[in-house]
């Protein structure tokens, strides 16, 4: 199967791109200066058909007084490379919270959790473009568009140190600052002639700079981002928050791109569980933390809550695993006075 033929079946993938809501309703009462070209569920000035191929998002917000609004965690429907040109931004990823600072360039590859604000954004002005790369998960192979005009050894180069590199934050130079400074005068005139195919030069030029800057900087290579594992392990990790979802081991297995049985062997790898007993042990251990903490929700509700299909299933199993049942367990927190 080719890389383009594996790649077709990620779109087939469960995944939920983000609608950066918070940032479209503050656009459209006006509290920030937004000018922004996208497609799909991005906000902004939508683009045509033709115009900019394989670009989610394109364009920057100036904001300036401070925000009552954030954009909390989410993931990107592609690489996203960002600007500070001015201001400071609190930025999250991996566990890592960075304050980003005045000619700050971030990288963030595809589908990786990441949020701005802490919770709100002040006075800033961010750039940003997003290219979808055909991938929803880190093994997959990414698909440049085909206006995208480095060499093959050089693409090829620059992809490599994305994939196999971690670091988010840089420190951009002036060239890299001048690029996204003409694509948002790009994307403010957005009806100026030719917008299209200046845009694309100075993408392909950022994308050369880029590539001369970490050639530069010799960053960490890890081949363990790009291996399938990785990619059940980060599944697994999201999972949690996505258990009322009918999942099946296909389905699961779909999600991340693989076929069930090199799916079914990493998820065992890496819980000791099969990927359904797994999937039991995080729910149950979800709805005994809600029996907790809601008195006053019935255990089916808490049960449908958790995606259990049934009350009677659920009791069933979660006397099996806690060697009590849910209603025993409820009626022991009221008798220790931990119900309020």
């Amino acid at each position: 199967m080719t890389a383009t033929e594996k790649n077709a079946c990620a779109k087939e993938e469960i995944y939920y791109p983000d609608s950066c809501t918070p940032l479209a309703s503050a656009w459209h009462n006006g509290q920030v200066e937004m000018h922004v070209l996208a497609r799909g569920t991005y906000p902004g000035y939508p683009l045509k058909k033709d115009e900019l191929k394989g670009i989610k998002s394109i364009g920057y917000w100036n904001s300036e007084k401070m925000q009552n609004w954030g954009l909390d965690w989410h993931r990107n429907e592609g690489i996203e490379l960002c600007l500070l040109e001015t201001g400071n931004l609190c930025f999250e990823l991996n566990d890592r919270q960075y304050t980003l600072t005045p000619n700050t360039l971030t990288i963030t590859r595809p589908w990786i959790l990441h949020k701005l604000g802490d919770p709100t954004i002040g006075l800033c002005k961010l750039h940003w473009f997003i290219i979808d790369l055909g991938v929803r998960q880190p093994h997959q192979e990414w698909i440049w568009p085909d206006w995208v005009i480095l060499s093959k050894d050089d693409l090829n180069e620059l992809t490599r140190i994305l994939r196999l590199n971690e670091q988010p934050v840089w420190h951009a130079n002036d060239e890299l600052k001048r690029c996204f400074a003409q694509i948002g005068k790009m994307t403010k005139n957005y009806e100026r002639e030719h917008f299209d195919s200046r845009i694309k030069v100075f993408i392909n030029e950022i994308l050369i700079l880029l590539l001369e800057m970490l050639q530069k900087d010799k960053p960490i290579l890890n081949d363990a981002l790009i291996d399938s594992k990785r990619s059940v392990s980060l599944f697994l990790r999201s999972m949690e928050d996505d258990l009322a979802n009918t999942w099946t081991v296909s389905t699961m297995a779909r999600h991340c791109g693989l076929g069930v049985t090199q799916f079914s062997k990493h998820c065992y790898q890496l819980t000791n569980c099969t990927p359904i007993n797994y999937l039991n042990k995080l729910r149950l251990r979800k709805a005994k933390k809600l029996i907790a903490e809601n008195p006053d929700s019935t255990i089916t509700s808490i049960a449908f809550d958790c995606g259990f299909s049934s009350n009677q299933y659920f009791t069933k199993v979660y006397k099996a695993h806690f060697k009590e049942t849910p209603q025993s367990f409820r009626e022991n927190q009221k008798k220790m006075g931990l119900f309020f």
